[in-house]
């Protein structure tokens, strides 16, 4: 099913991403676009002003205040589908658990600017972020919905810290802003059925523009102090579990959560 899982890992770990074509045949897109629509339209009517001014992005897509319980099971088996689990497997070995769910969309507001960042920025200062991007792992998988610009990513950056040119533009310092290009950018253009996978922690931006609509599902080690980052509604319950073919991504999670 993955040729040359080896050299995938290899890339990984020396660049901090890797990418497959054609990874999703056009049912399988179909058929996880036609429950991700249904999540989205809803969210929209929900928070229409949020949507018009400056949202980029929704998550817990997963959990139940916009989905069936049919669909969510059809998002479950997905998410832990073998051609998923082989990648992360593969990437995190041991327990890897189930975070969240974050869709990714163009902004209505055409002000806003794609934004350089490290996911953990937001949750660290300088001197944290130059600690965990040595010590945790969490995982994005995004799967385009339709063709797309893609991603803007600074290889190898998973691992090591800003240049000044990177951590300028980041930063938002000495004059520069987080939209600035980045000498050291690879842009990464993506279609339907293609398979982006990549360091949260990464230098990383998402290229607006072509109407995008990706689908990001968000992996953690379990020796990484993550579990309350996790929304309870977005597991699955006894229920669900029973429904789904692999469940040990969701069951790790629980099992932090009974833990924490």
């Amino acid at each position: 099913m993955v040729e040359n899982l080896s050299q995938l890992n290899r890339h990984y770990d020396g660049q901090g991403y890797f990418v497959i074509r054609d990874y999703f045949n056009a049912a399988e897109i179909s058929a996880i676009r036609e429950v991700i629509l249904k999540f989205h339209h809803s969210w929209k009517q929900d928070n229409e002003y949020f949507y018009q001014e400056e949202a980029f992005n929704s998550s817990l897509i997963t959990g139940s205040q916009y989905l069936s319980f049919d669909d969510r099971v059809k998002l479950f088996n997905f998410i832990s589908s073998k051609k998923l689990m082989t990648l992360i497997d593969s990437v995190i070995p041991s327990n890897p658990a189930f975070m969240n769910t974050q869709l990714f969309f163009d902004p209505v507001n055409r002000q806003q600017k794609d934004f350089w960042h490290r996911d953990c920025q937001y949750d660290y200062d300088v001197e944290g972020q130059k600690k965990i991007i040595h010590e945790t792992q969490v995982l994005h998988l995004r799967v385009p919905l339709f063709d797309e610009h893609g991603m803007e990513l600074v290889p190898g950056s998973h691992k090591c810290w800003d240049n000044d040119e990177e951590y300028n533009v980041r930063q938002e310092e000495n004059g520069s802003v987080s939209s600035d290009d980045l000498s050291t950018g690879k842009k990464i253009k993506l279609a339907a059925g293609d398979l982006l996978v990549f360091s949260a922690d990464m230098i990383h931006r998402g290229l607006y523009g072509l109407d995008r609509l990706a689908f990001d599902i968000l992996v953690f080690d379990s020796s990484a102090n993550y579990v309350d980052y996790v929304d309870d509604d977005c597991l699955p319950d006894k229920s669900m579990l029973d429904k789904i073919d692999d469940p040990r991504l969701y069951i790790n999670t629980l099992h932090l959560k009974s833990m924490s």
